[in-house]
């Protein structure tokens, strides 16, 4: 499983031009599951993405979490992120779990952040959405459940 996380200041997802998802500062995920992903690699990403120190305390060093400081999170689910751009000009998704499994690990992913207490937005899965964010920092951090990188 993989994620894209980037600290915001606000972020937005819409479909069909209604929003459906909106925090204020927080962490916006992109949340990508791979061929054999299951809930155990949920509950690391989990446990990593809330307790990562990537806000800034009193000294302006990155030193607090999201669980830290009671930020939100919003979450949308990215397939592209198991794109293959290794070979020719057109990405392979071969390593993306099926539609039906990464449903079910996203949905499980949202749900298991929603009982850390933090509030949690998200986008609809398999639809065409428009992402907006205020990327705060730039911060931007990649995660992946297999701790390939």
């Amino acid at each position: 499983m993989r994620a894209v996380i980037q600290r915001v200041k606000e972020a937005k997802v819409s479909v069909d031009n209604t929003i459906i998802g909106k925090i204020n500062t927080g962490l916006l995920v992109f949340l990508g599951v791979g061929e054999g992903d299951n809930k155990e690699d949920v509950d690391y990403l989990v446990k990593k993405i809330i307790n990562l120190r990537v806000f800034e305390d009193v000294d302006g060093k990155m030193n607090l979490s999201a669980k830290d400081t009671n930020k939100e999170l919003l979450v949308v689910s990215q397939f592209t992120l198991y794109g293959d751009c290794r070979q020719g000009r057109r990405p392979s998704f071969f390593t993306a779990a099926s539609p039906e499994q990464a449903k079910k690990l996203y949905e499980y992913f949202v749900l298991r952040v929603q009982e850390t207490g933090l509030k949690v937005e998200s986008g609809q899965f398999q639809a065409m959405m428009d992402v907006a964010l205020v990327n705060d920092g730039p911060v931007t951090l990649l995660l992946d459940s297999n701790k390939q990188f």
